[in-house]
Order: structure tokens, then C-alpha cells, then sequence
């Protein structure tokens, strides 16, 4: 028979001696995290004193039977606990009901809190009841679920079995807490924008395409809700931030994943030399919370977070890196030229003089630039939504994060010319960039008057691949996108 079978027919054992195989309700009041915190440093003598009595639930990650004795192992998914079910203490009969239940299942128990001669924490059972029966078996009876993709692909396998896993999406809930609360310390507003929008904007990406059918039009998920967030500086909103789901119909990698989460805010009067500080603050209280300190390890390697961080010029670094003039840089048929020699067969080549230089970056600087480093002053053909730099027309104020060779953030003194916005949004309709199109509504709400206005968006899903060591997105993410088997 197989190991489904027998678990269904213990199932409709358990039912006939009276278990509920899917009860309503259970007085779990101690939890097993909780225990174990308050009686782990606890004397076996001053556990048979004070004669502490709990009720507590989990699922069943060991069982040892030993004839009139059973220990077994339960687990709230944070720390196990074992618990100590005996016939003397149970009676035959009751003790007797345990025989139908697997590892994997879910149990409530009742019982006293001692300690056993080698000094483990156990509960004495004085009652026990199913919670859930398991029908199917935990993978590789628990100790481990090493496949790549069945833990991605059946996360709540990877959570029972993997203490790491949990560690991750608990450090990651701390992090998004610790942007929050940083932010709201300095007067900002959490809001929510469209995830639909009837008009691309916000970033150079392909978007996802959807049809509402009531209205009869086509809509595109998000790839960036910068331009909403602007207009609500332009009604006053001086502090805003949003964070939430992005959407970009583009590859995948260790990096990228279809959908995304996302940190955007903006800070009315300041400018992008205002947020490479502030940018330096937040990343230093995430280090401190995460880490406790100011450095770390990534994937073997110390970072190191202590400001102030290098702050290079993208056409000067390309240059020293690359090797080619910086003049040469500005030749757009150059750099298409070069660009198109050096891009490996596999893959869509850069189709336009931007891509051609992102292209080049990725390949000569990107992976290099493993400690924090602002690489800043980026070409205006880079930055359709960033204002002209004060000392240099051909480029903007704008900078780019990169930690362990990944970008992180991206920031702007933002754009508030509406003349010049539009002629931006139309070289880019006419270079063909890919989620090109001109938004003349959030052109109208600049004509309105946007005052000086600084913006960033973080990637959470990097930051948290930092933060936690590690070295695919799909880790740091509860339920990436995968292939249909």
C-alpha cells in the first residue's frame, strides 16, 4: 500500500475512535517558540517545583516509539519542542490512539514541562488530540530539502523543513518594518498608486498587457508607479512613499523576476545630492538591524557599509574601465558600433544608443562594483525622468546604488519642466525605446507646477538578497514565477 493510503486509512481510524479530522478549534496558549524561550535556561529542579503546566500545539517532526513510551519532536515552524507520551501517565487506551499518527501531522497537547536526564526541554503529555493529519510525507524524512526547484516551486515544504528559509522571510519583514518606520520618522505619507495603468510610464520596460472588459481597453501592469506618485507632490503631498509590486514582461535571472517589490518615495525641495546621504542612513539602520552593525558578509566577501560611500561618474568610470575615450562615449554610432562587436551571440542585441551604453556598463563596471557605490550623473538618453544636471546639459542628476555588483536604487532630482518632459517622452517614442509613450496627462499635472522634488525607488527584493546572503532572487521571494510543469 501506498504511504498516502496507509495515512487515510489511519485518518479513518482516528475518526472512528472519535478524533474530528478537521477540527475548528484548539487552545494553543503557549506557543512552542515561547516555551522553549522562557524554560530553556530552567533547572530540572525548579521545573518539578513550580510544576508548569502548558497547552501548546505544532506539527510532528520525529517520532520514537518505544513500546509503553513515545518521544517525539513538534516544531511552530520558529523551534522544536519534544514531547513525552507514556501509558501510565495517558492510560492504555489513550495512549494506545497515538499508534495512527505519522510524522507531518499536526497535534495539540497538553501535559506538565520537565526536563529529561540529558537536560532536554519536554512536555509530559497529559492529553493529545490531531490538529490535521498529514497525508502526504514530509521530504527526506525532514532533514532537508536540497531541490532548487521543488523548494521554490512548493514553498511550504521548504518552510517546514528549512530553518534558513523562514530566517529569510522573517529578515525580510524586519527590513520592510525598518524602511517604514525611517520613513515615517521623517514626515512621510504611505499611499497607494494604480497597478493598472491605460498609459506606460515611469521606466524603459515591457509591460505586461491586460484587457478590461467593461471599458473595453487594453491595460498595462506597472512597471513603475513613479509618475502617480509625482502628481501627488504636485497636489501638495511634500512627503510620499509607496511600497509595492512592479511588473516587467522582461527575462529572468539570478536578478530579475517578473514581479517585483518595490520601495519608491519623494521628498519635495531636496535634490539627489540630499538622498545619496539619506540613502547612506537607511542602508546603514537596515545593516544595523539585519546585522547589528555596520559590516557584513556577502556570498564570502566583506561589506562594508560605514559612509561615506564612493560616489563615481558614469561616463568617466565607463571610461577608465572600458578603456574608450570619453568623447568616444558620446558618439552614438561609435558606441552602437562597439557595442554590437562585443555582445555575445545569444541574447537580443542593444537596439538603441542607450541600451548600447547600459550594455557596455553592465559589461565593464557593473560586476566591479561589490562595496556600496553611488555611480552618479548619468546621460540624459539614460533619463528621460531626470532633471539636467547644473554644470553639464548632456548629462543628469541622477545616481545609481550598486551593492555586490547589483544595482539596488535609483534616485533623481526630478524633472519638473513640463516642456521639457514632453520633448523627453517623444525622443524616446522616436529612439523606439521599449515602453515608450508620451503620458500628456502627467504632462498636464506639471503644469500645475511641480516644485524641486527628489525621488528614489529601492529594490526590495536585492536588498533583502543581501541582507540575507543570498544568491538568486528567488530565494528572498515566498512564491516566484516558474515554468507550468
Amino acid at each position: 500500500m501506498e504511504e498516502k493510503e496507509i495515512r487515510k486509512e489511519r485518518l479513518k481510524e482516528l475518526e472512528k475512535l472519535g478524533y474530528s479530522p478537521h477540527p475548528y478549534f484548539y487552545p494553543a496558549e503557549d506557543a512552542v517558540s515561547d516555551i522553549v524561550k522562557n524554560f530553556r535556561g530552567a533547572k530540572e529542579e525548579e521545573l518539578e517545583k513550580l510544576k508548569i503546566k502548558v497547552s501548546t500545539a505544532g506539527r510532528i517532526l520525529t517520532i520514537r516509539r518505544m513500546g509503553k513510551a513515545t518521544f517525539l519532536h513538534i516544531t511552530d515552524g520558529k523551534e522544536k519542542l519534544q514531547i513525552f507520551l507514556r501509558e501510565n501517565t495517558l492510560g492504555k487506551e489513550k495512549y494506545s490512539h497515538f499508534k495512527h499518527f505519522n510524522t507531518g501531522d499536526w497535534i495539540g497537547v497538553k501535559g506538565l514541562i520537565f526536563k529529561t536526564k540529558t537536560g532536554e526541554l519536554t512536555v509530559l503529555a497529559e492529553d493529545f488530540t490531531l490538529l490535521a493529519k498529514s497525508l502526504l510525507p514530509l521530504p527526506e524524512k525532514w532533514h532537508g530539502l536540497q531541490d532548487v526547484e521543488v523548494r521554490f516551486r512548493k514553498r511550504y515544504l521548504d518552510l517546514i523543513v528549512n530553518r534558513k528559509t523562514r530566517d529569510i522571510f522573517e529578515k525580510r519583514a524586519r527590513i520592510l518594518r525598518r524602511i517604514r518606520k525611517f520613513l515615517e520618522e521623517r514626515g512621510f505619507v504611505e499611499v497607494e498608486t494604480p497597478m493598472m495603468h491605460s498609459v506606460l510610464g515611469g521606466a524603459a520596460a515591457k509591460p505586461f498587457v491586460t484587457h478590461h472588459n467593461a471599458l473595453d481597453m487594453d491595460l498595462y501592469l506597472r512597471i513603475a508607479p513613479e509618475l502617480y506618485l509625482k502628481r501627488l507632490v504636485v497636489g501638495g503631498m511634500e512627503r510620499v512613499f509607496e511600497i509595492g509590486r512592479n511588473f516587467r514582461n522582461e527575462g529572468i535571472s539570478p536578478f530579475h523576476n517578473p514581479e517585483f517589490t518595490m520601495l519608491e518615495f519623494y521628498w519635495a525641495y531636496k535634490d539627489y545630492n540630499f538622498l545619496m546621504d539619506l540613502t547612506e542612513e537607511l542602508f546603514c539602520e537596515i545593516a544595523m538591524e539585519v546585522w547589528g552593525g555596520l559590516k557584513g558578509k556577502y556570498q564570502g566577501r566583506d561589506l562594508d557599509f560605514t559612509p561615506p560611500w564612493k560616489r563615481l561618474k558614469f561616463m568617466d568610470t565607463l571610461s577608465d574601465r572600458s578603456g574608450i575615450p570619453v568623447e568616444k562615449l558620446w558618439d552614438e554610432d561609435f558606441v552602437m558600433k562597439k557595442a554590437l562587436e562585443l555582445f555575445p551571440e545569444e541574447g537580443t542585441p542593444p537596439s538603441t544608443y542607450g541600451k548600447a551604453l547600459d550594455f557596455l556598463f553592465d559589461k565593464f563596471v557593473k560586476e566591479e562594483l561589490f562595496q556600496p557605490t553611488f555611480i552618479i550623473d548619468f546621460p540624459k538618453v539614460l533619463s528621460p525622468l531626470a532633471k539636467e544636471h547644473r554644470n553639464e546639459p548632456r548629462l543628469t542628476e541622477r545616481f545609481e546604488l550598486f551593492v555586490a555588483g547589483m544595482e539596488v536604487a535609483n534616485a533623481f532630482s526630478e524633472l519638473t519642466d513640463p516642456d521639457e518632459q514632453k520633448a523627453r517622452f517623444e525622443d524616446q517614442v522616436r529612439r523606439k525605446e521599449e515602453g515608450a509613450e508620451v503620458d500628456l496627462d502627467y504632462i498636464e499635472a506639471l503644469s500645475y507646477g511641480l516644485p524641486p522634488t527628489a525621488g528614489e525607488g529601492v529594490g526590495i527584493d536585492r536588498t533583502v538578497m543581501i541582507f540575507t546572503d543570498s544568491p538568486n532572487i528567488r530565494e528572498v521571494i515566498l512564491f516566484p514565477l516558474l515554468r507550468k510543469k
